[in-house]
């Protein structure tokens, strides 16, 4: 689509100090978007609910960006350790693409329980509003993939096919019609929020908005895997799955004994 919002040249004042043009990355913008929009979120539920003073939402905030940047980096090295061990300086070429969301959510979880736990937050419900930040963040960060073009689909026929055409786009092959993956898990998102939303406000215990998403967006992950076309992100047993399916049954399979748990014991509480 669009990997380049504005370029423009640099004003010869600045010219000294500044690269000879100036760009805006579609991805980044709408990284960045998403993280404003998740902090309103954040800093509004967690002071509504618990008094979460402004700054210690802002302190969190600039944690979760460091955590999620380097569990991204990380993973994505780990989809094709000998490539970036012979050029490791394709790892950081840029900040239009390459990073992993997993790798991102898998940092994030334990800084923002030694966040919570450090200032003495009640875990479990700061977890419930971090769902929705999360997918805030995710949801927009989707569309900044479209935009780039990186997570892109398969070669398809159907008539929800995108083309790639930018030159500058990490889509493959240009030119020919694919599956709007990167749509289809906005869409996705988009519903997880809205659900998430609405049940929050009749949850049965804390923690449970949090578990909730993990699980149903890791099953719905697994699916949305079939639509993806950028297959450097490796397959295991043979091509039976990917990484990311992996660590998705990995997820949900830890987070249902976590709940089941979290379940029996507000049962026992409320008994």
């Amino acid at each position: 689509m669009h990997p380049v919002f504005f370029e423009w040249d640099t004003p010869a004042i600045l010219s000294s100090f500044l690269p000879d043009k100036i760009t805006i990355y579609s991805y980044g913008f709408m990284i960045a978007l998403g993280t404003l929009l998740a902090y309103w979120h954040t800093a509004y539920y967690s002071k509504k609910q618990y008094n979460v003073k402004i700054s210690q939402t802002a302190d969190l905030v600039i944690i979760l960006i460091i955590a999620a940047f380097v569990g991204g980096k990380a993973l994505f090295f780990l989809e094709d350790p000998l490539r970036y061990l012979e050029s490791p300086k394709d790892i950081f070429a840029g900040f239009e693409n390459g990073f992993v969301f997993f790798g991102s959510l898998l940092f994030c979880i334990p800084a923002m329980l030694w966040f919570f736990k450090k200032h003495q937050l009640p875990v479990t419900g700061m977890l419930d509003i971090m769902a929705l930040t999360t997918c805030i963040v995710h949801f927009f960060g989707r569309l900044g993939c479209f935009f780039a073009g990186c997570c892109y689909g398969l070669p398809t026929d159907s008539a929800l096919a995108i083309t790639f055409t930018d030159p500058r786009s990490h889509a493959r092959p240009l030119n020919e019609a694919l599956h709007p993956s990167q749509l289809y898990s906005v869409f996705f998102l988009g519903m997880i929020i809205l659900f998430l939303g609405i049940y929050r406000a009749k949850k049965k215990f804390d923690g449970q908005i949090f578990l909730l998403y993990l699980m149903i967006y890791s099953f719905g992950r697994m699916f949305l895997e079939e639509f993806r076309g950028d297959y450097k992100r490796g397959f295991l047993f043979n091509g039976l799955i990917t990484h990311s399916q992996l660590i998705s049954l990995l997820v949900i399979l830890a987070v249902f004994c976590v709940y089941i748990w979290l379940y029996k014991k507000s049962l026992r509480k409320n008994n």
